[in-house]
């Protein structure tokens, strides 16, 4: 299995280092992807047992020592949105065809996302 693309339940996003993004951290906007080199905790999927399963920076990404637990979601970080660039890439490009076939609600959100229209 690669690692290029996947999907986080948890977050409800595309991860990968095949998915540009931004990083987590509140006061930053650095660009990144959301590969293993910069999820939370040592590299691990999802953040592995200890970590918050967010995507940061160099700057902003901890390594836990054994039983510690990062400090993000107390650091006020949530998951960025999804960047335009991608949004675009998922609506156009025919590698994404069959999956806009399966999820057309999803597709209508994000059109609207992309174009400022999207619901409150």
């Amino acid at each position: 299995m690669g690692w290029a693309i996947g999907y986080d339940g948890n977050w409800e996003r595309d991860i990968g280092y095949g998915v540009p993004a931004v990083c987590d951290h509140p006061e930053c906007n650095e660009r990144i992807d959301r590969g293993l080199g910069c999820v939370c905790a040592n590299s691990e999927p999802y953040g592995g047992e200890n970590g918050c399963g967010l995507y940061f920076c160099s700057k902003h990404r901890v390594y836990l020592e054994d039983n510690e637990c990062c400090k993000h979601l107390d650091q006020g970080c949530v998951p960025k949105p999804d960047l335009p660039e991608w949004i675009d890439w998922k609506l156009t490009d025919e590698s994404w065809q069959e999956w806009r076939d399966k999820n057309p609600d999803e597709v209508k959100r994000m059109q609207a996302t992309n174009t400022g229209d999207a619901p409150p």
